[in-house]
């Protein structure tokens, strides 16, 4: 049972190295990463070799520090290549380009926080473009309000909990006003955002639903501030909630059914 135990421990002690690179720089020393996992050096060092013989992760002959390696990138693009949920979205995803001529995302949650999985630029000069596979939180920016506000109400509580952190001066850092605009955004069926998460972008997300019933991402439509205005918000809102329906549709979900439950949910507490 120790052993197995130990190996548990390990196995995961791996992994949280491999987690750091996706939020941190593009390179990461042993001495930072053992600082950042509580971790001996020697221990951290023996990981980041085994990793390297593996094409995990590689040095840095001149830095000495280490970032992702052709395995790693080879691993994130199959899971890319093989994501149901892309593969769904896609194509809507570029209806929704083309009908709002501003760049659309698609988010999916991860532990702690959310990834972009795919975008679809848009055909202004000047346009907004995310960075794909990077971790960011869920209570700032509007895909990761509308997958809080769809998610499980205990991990819920525990962000609001933990105290969140502003990215920007209008993210909204106080949990009872978080709470107040998830309540609206469970009965309005979507999230908006306006400078929370980049100071001078704008977004409106709706939530994608698994067969399940889970929420398993949002899309977004988003752009410079001075573009995604109120009225640009209110006029868009309907069209990007019926292709996230669309596109629950397609991965065997009844958004409008889960919608409702969660919002049931919600009046009840």
């Amino acid at each position: 049972m120790a052993e197995a135990s130990g190996g548990t421990e390990g196995t995961s002690r791996v992994a949280d190295v491999l987690l750091l690179f996706v939020d941190g720089p593009s390179t990461l020393g042993v001495s930072r990463i053992a600082r950042e996992l509580d971790l001996s050096k020697a221990v951290v060092h023996r990981i980041l070799v085994s990793l390297s013989s593996r094409g995990m992760v590689t040095l840095d002959p001149v830095s000495r520090e280490y970032r992702l390696g052709p395995a790693a990138v080879a691993i994130g693009a199959r899971a890319l290549r093989e994501s149901d949920v892309r593969s769904a979205a896609l194509p809507l995803l570029r209806e929704l380009r083309d009908a709002t001529h501003e760049t659309v995302t698609l988010s999916t949650p991860v532990p702690h926080g959310r990834v972009y999985l795919d975008q679809v630029v848009g055909t202004h000069e000047i346009k907004m473009t995310v960075e794909l596979g990077r971790r960011f939180p869920l209570h700032a920016g509007s895909s990761g309000k509308c997958m809080l506000a769809f998610g499980d109400p205990e991990q819920r509580e525990e962000i609001l909990a933990a105290g969140l952190v502003a990215l920007t001066p209008r993210t909204v850092v106080d949990p009872d006003l978080l709470r107040a605009e998830l309540d609206r955004i469970v009965e309005h069926r979507y999230a908006a955002s306006a400078g929370e998460r980049q100071a001078d972008a704008g977004s409106v997300a709706a939530p994608v639903f698994g067969v399940s019933g889970e929420v398993i991402g949002a899309i977004s439509v988003c752009g410079p501030r001075y573009r995604v205005t109120d009225e640009f918000v209110a006029a868009i809102a309907p069209r990007v909630v019926a292709v996230a329906d669309r596109i629950s549709l397609r991965l065997g979900a009844d958004p409008r059914r889960t919608s409702a439950a969660v919002a049931a949910e919600r009046t009840a507490r």
